[in-house]
């Protein structure tokens, strides 16, 4: 998921699996419309072989997890993915395209060009229908129970530590990079245009809220033990 602690996380995954870590960041899923994304997904999950991963041991960036899900077919595949409050996740979001527009540069996306170069303002950017349920739409045909771990980037630390006990067997330091001078929240904006992006974004909101309460089940069932 875009602006949830994801480079931050990479460089835990990097250093922990050195030679077998695979960044795949070629699907650029928010230049394209959700029936696309989703047919490159579906696509490529289709073609995809055990044995062009022999040497892969995690594969970390910004697609549709449906795109590797056919894998866990032949080989052991578990899915992790992290979500940020989402009122603030699009304004980091918006802030962090505005502050790096490179319009040259091949990962520059259309989406990307056409919020710099039209001007757009954080609310047309927040209630755009390009960018409605972010989080829903990565996840289209894969429920959030087939992740194996969803960390909160609100409780990165945390949740940090637990995610590398029980994947990577050792505590791995936080790494902090590519954060913002200002840490971006939901009350940052105007009351009433935050409840207007809430609810245009409401099953995105009840996502991270039901992702809120397993992370919550997990901490109880731990402190059981």
């Amino acid at each position: 998921m875009p602006k949830t602690a994801g480079l931050s996380f990479r460089a835990v995954l990097e250093d922990a699996y050195g030679g077998g870590f695979l960044a795949d960041y070629d699907d650029y899923p928010l230049a394209a419309s959700p029936d696309q994304r989703l047919a490159v997904s579906i696509d490529y999950a289709l073609r995809a072989r055990a044995d062009a991963f022999a040497s892969v041991r995690c594969v970390h960036g910004h697609f549709l997890p449906l795109k590797y899900l056919l894998l866990g077919d032949d080989i052991e595949c578990r899915f992790v993915t992290w979500l940020r409050e989402p009122v603030a996740r699009l304004v980091s979001h918006y802030h962090y395209w505005s502050r790096h527009y490179e319009p040259d540069a091949d990962s520059t996306s259309s989406l990307h060009r056409r919020v710099i170069e039209e001007g757009w303002t954080l609310e047309r950017f927040c209630l755009a229908p390009e960018l409605r349920n972010v989080y829903s739409e990565f996840l289209r045909g894969f429920p959030l129970r087939f992740l194996d771990f969803v960390g909160i980037s609100e409780f990165y630390t945390e949740d940090l530590r637990e995610f590398s006990t029980r994947f990577l067997g050792r505590q791995a330091e936080p790494m902090v990079l590519n954060a913002a001078s200002v840490r971006y929240r939901a009350e940052d904006i105007p009351a009433g245009l935050r409840r207007r992006v809430r609810a245009y974004h409401r099953q995105d909101v009840e996502l991270y809220e039901h992702a809120l309460v397993l992370r919550q089940r997990r901490q109880c069932a731990s402190a059981a033990f």
